[in-house]
């Protein structure tokens, strides 16, 4: 497939993600830093957030599935289903094998995911395919970030269900197909991919504020190997960054 390439010709990649900042020494294993009832309670929090977005993101896309235009498309946002939920299996067979209770973990995050997905609601099926791209994805540079300030164990595995399903390049290629077909389309999608991000933000900074053990991993606090401020905010914008990049790559400004 050809590459396409942004006004300026700059090529864009559909899977675009944050370029987290250089990433600290290794902190050892699982094994060794689950010892700290901080940390273990910390990466428990982050990957309870995890599985219930993988679980929620295997839901939406298989409900999309049933708005799709033709088969192709169905056929395309099943499988991309079905690699979300073996995505959440692999964080659910992982929170048991660390003696972990999913449902309890996942639970505090059921309500703030919940309400971004009310907020945020698709009235059609190109707002749905830019929330599946953009809004997801928000989400994601967010883990990928904070990967790198955890243990191997636990990093391999952010990493590794923070992988793309597929979303991208399908996002990119109907979106643009739409736009070049109506370019009015262009501008109402341009406000829904603001609107994700702002939602998206405003909710990934309430459930870090009520998680004291996310709090203290992002920055640092009980004696957890975090951001400084600085450093946090350079993460934001990072994610912003990102953020429009993949708008560009949709043919959108952000």
């Amino acid at each position: 497939m050809e590459t396409q390439a942004a006004d300026d010709g700059t090529p864009l990649d559909a899977s675009v993600t944050s370029v987290a900042s250089d990433p600290p020494a290794s902190i050892g294993g699982w094994d060794v830093r689950s010892a700290d009832p901080d940390y273990r309670a910390a990466v428990l929090d982050l990957l309870g957030a995890l599985a219930y977005g993988e679980l929620s993101a295997f839901e939406r896309l298989a409900e999309d599935a049933k708005f799709a235009p033709g088969l192709v498309d169905k056929a395309a946002l099943a499988k991309m289903a079905s690699n979300e939920y073996q995505h959440y299996q692999q964080l659910h067979d992982r929170l048991v094998e660390v003696g972990a209770d999913p449902t309890a973990v996942m639970t505090p995050f059921v309500e703030p995911l919940e309400a971004f997905h009310r907020m945020t609601a698709p009235s059609d099926w190109l707002e749905g395919l830019v929330k599946a791209y953009v809004g997801d994805a928000i989400a994601t540079d967010f883990y990928r970030e904070v990967a790198v300030r955890l243990d191997d164990d636990t990093r391999d595995l952010v990493l590794s269900v923070s992988s793309d399903t597929g979303h991208a390049q399908f996002a990119v290629d109907r979106i643009r197909q739409a736009i070049e077909a109506d370019p009015r389309v262009g501008g109402r999608l341009a406000l829904w991919g603001r609107r994700l991000m702002g939602e998206a933000l405003s909710q990934s900074q309430r459930v870090v504020a009520e998680r004291d053990a996310l709090s203290n991993l992002l920055v640092g606090g009980a004696d957890l190997q975090g951001f400084d401020l600085v450093e946090v905010g350079k993460m934001f914008n990072r994610i912003t960054e990102a953020h429009t990049r993949r708008m560009a790559a949709l043919g959108l400004a952000s």
